[in-house]
Formats: structure tokens, C-alpha cells, sequence
């Protein structure tokens, strides 16, 4: 494989890829590398399916954009924090009857200092995990045979709790941490991937996972001033801006050398290694269990 690092943009590593003809669905598009990803997608010729929380924040960012055909564009609203709002939307995608070649889940939170929940489950957990396992199944069937799902795991991963997934404690009432729920979500991002390419092997598409380096964007806006101040000041110093922080995504959503790969875990633009749980599959066999009970009525 030809070797992007970790200063590869993600215009650089879909030079010279033609996606015209292609539909790519990308969630989170109104900042950040959710943003970045759907511009340098459809700079490369594919339509764009842009999700945003409501559509007007999507069709405003799209709107926003210079340099790309808006008419490539097309803004979608899905509140994540409400599954309801998740099967309407999907039911909106599958009535398009368009196949899709590509699937970015990549919209998620950092949950609040304090902690909260949504119908008794710790509200990161929904919204990044949750809400992408109910998106993710019922757009699966729409993704071309060949066609590849890219959902966004992180490094934060290795703050997840030191026996993994806390099933006995979804709702987070004992020991509530913001970053380490965060963590969990991500593990969970993960093990959910890999036993997504298991149920897809069959079909030729495939599911990888990735982190996309540590890049400040809006998804900090629920941390207390000082916090956000901090990590500003860190961004300046260590952070990757967003070009860089959106190329592992268009990597794995473009590029020809990941064609057949599935199941994996990517960080900057090559295979990384993880920790023990995110190869642990007896775990994302009961995660999916349990996912499968808690929304079923959305499945």
C-alpha cells in the first residue's frame, strides 16, 4: 500500500479518484472533519447525501461551501438523540430507492461534565453508539455490493472502562465521567464495526472503523469554558487541523488500496493497532445483543 501519514489531507489522499457516478451518505457535515469529508467527496465528483441535526444546519453548510457543485449536495436533517427521529430519516434515505456506495456514520457528542440520559441509558451512549447501530442496520441493505461503511471509532477508546463495555451500567449512575463514557462509545464504535463485517461478509461490502488524530472541532461545545479554553490552547500545539483530521475518512470512503478490506481499524491512513477489547469478539457479540434489545422497536 502506498503510505499517506499522519500529515496527509484529505484532498491529498483522494487525488486523482473519480467518484462520479457514486452516492456517499455522510452524517455530522456542518463542522469539523464531518464538514471537510463532504466537501473533498463531492470535489471528487460524488453526490452527497449531507446529514446534519436538522436539515436547515445541513443545507446552510452546504450553502456555506465554495470551490464544489452545490448541486452534488443534498441536506438531510437526523436528531440523534432521538431514535424516532433516526427511523425517520433512514426511512426518508431508503425512499430515494438510490443505492448507496458509500456510508460515513460520523456524527457524535462529548457528553456534558454532568451526566444524563435519554429513556434511562446514558445519553453518549445513544447518540454514538445507539443511534449509529440503528442508522447503520437499516441503511445496510442499501449499500452496493462493493460499496464501503466507514464509521468514526477514536483512540479515546483506551479511556472506555478497564473490563470494556459496561453492561450493568448503561445509565452510568456509578462512576460518571465524561470522558470516560466517550471512551466506551468509541470501544463500542468499533466492536460494533467488527461484527457488522462479519454479517456483511457475504455481500462485499465492507465496514472499517477509524480515528481521525486528535482534532479540535465543535465537538467540545458541552465542556465547561475552562475545559474548552484548555484544550484550545493544546490544539494550537498538538491537535491536527481539519484537512488532516478528515484524510482517514476519505481514505477509507475512497481510496482504491482499502477496496475488499473490512473489519479493521484505521488510524492515520494505515491499519492500527488497538487495544485488547477492540479485538475482543465475544464482547461485540453481546454488545450487538444489546443493542439489538435496546432498539428494537426502532430496528
Amino acid at each position: 500500500m502506498a503510505t499517506f501519514d499522519a500529515s496527509a489531507t484529505a484532498e491529498q489522499v483522494t487525488s486523482g479518484i473519480d467518484l462520479s457516478g457514486k452516492t456517499a451518505l455522510v452524517t455530522g457535515v456542518t463542522a469539523g472533519i464531518g464538514l471537510e469529508t463532504m466537501r473533498v467527496l463531492a470535489l471528487r465528483g460524488a453526490r452527497v447525501l449531507a446529514v446534519g441535526r436538522t436539515r436547515e444546519k445541513a443545507a446552510a453548510a452546504i450553502a456555506a461551501l465554495s470551490g464544489v457543485r452545490n448541486d452534488l449536495l443534498q441536506p438531510f436533517g437526523c436528531d440523534q438523540e432521538r431514535l424516532e427521529d433516526v427511523v425517520k430519516f433512514t426511512d426518508e434515505i431508503r425512499a430515494l430507492g438510490a443505492p448507496l456506495d458509500v456510508l460515513v456514520a460520523n456524527a457524535g457528542v462529548v457528553g456534558k461534565w454532568s451526566r444524563e440520559t435519554i429513556g434511562g441509558i446514558e445519553k453518549t451512549f445513544v447518540v454514538n453508539h445507539l443511534a449509529t447501530f440503528v442508522l447503520v442496520n437499516r441503511l445496510a441493505p442499501r449499500v452496493t455490493p462493493g460499496g464501503r461503511i466507514v464509521i468514526v471509532s477514536s483512540n479515546a477508546h483506551k479511556r472506555a472502562p478497564k473490563t470494556g463495555i459496561e453492561f450493568d451500567n448503561l445509565s452510568a449512575e456509578r462512576g460518571y465521567f465524561f470522558m470516560k463514557q466517550y471512551g466506551q462509545t468509541k470501544l463500542a464504535n468499533h466492536l460494533f464495526t467488527r461484527s457488522l463485517a462479519r454479517r456483511l461478509a457475504s455481500t462485499g461490502t465492507t465496514a472499517n472503523s477509524l480515528h481521525p488524530g486528535r482534532v479540535y472541532t465543535n465537538i467540545f461545545h458541552n465542556l465547561p469554558l475552562p475545559l474548552r479554553l484548555l484544550v484550545h490552547t493544546i490544539a494550537k500545539r498538538q491537535m491536527k487541523d481539519i484537512p488532516t483530521g478528515a484524510s482517514t475518512m476519505c481514505y477509507l470512503a475512497a481510496h482504491p488500496e482499502v477496496r475488499g478490506v473490512t473489519g479493521k481499524y484505521f488510524a492515520d491512513n494505515s491499519e492500527s493497532v488497538t487495544g485488547p477489547h477492540m479485538t475482543d469478539d465475544a464482547m461485540a457479540e453481546r454488545l450487538w445483543a444489546v443493542s439489538e434489545e435496546l432498539t428494537k422497536a426502532y430496528l
